[in-house]
């Protein structure tokens, strides 16, 4: 069993100290698809996989937690970086097996299916 809550609470305290690494604070996802029924699609809405998460009680700790799915494109955006972000929340559980249905400010794209996010642990509801 792994307490979402603790590992939150060991982040704020380590983050308090000095001269220590840098903190990582988003916990990696895995894209499972879109939501859908059995002959349609709804690819405003996205399946993710949250590693360590596997039970539908642990999911209530990621409500509301944004959510980033990150691609380099060939040429630098508005801030010079060529990294681009889609912002996304976690919206509810999918199932009794830790996945969670997301909404992004874009849809994914297809070719993100069984890529990687970024599930933020902000904005804390501790």
């Amino acid at each position: 069993f792994f307490d979402h809550r603790l590992c939150v609470n060991i982040l704020i305290i380590k983050m308090g100290k000095q001269n220590t690494q840098p903190v990582r604070l988003y916990v990696n996802g895995a894209i499972l698809g879109y939501k859908r029924g059995l002959r349609n699609q709804y690819n405003h809405t996205s399946l993710i996989k949250i590693k360590g998460v596997d039970t539908k009680e642990e999911v209530s700790f990621y409500l509301g937690k944004k959510i980033a799915y990150i691609t380099k494109a060939s040429t630098p955006g508005k801030n010079g970086s060529k990294f681009r972000v889609n912002w996304g929340k976690v919206c509810r559980s999918h199932g009794s097996n830790g996945v969670v249905k997301c909404k992004f400010a874009r849809d994914l794209p297809p070719q993100s299916i069984g890529g990687r996010v970024r599930v933020m642990l902000y904005p804390s509801s501790v």
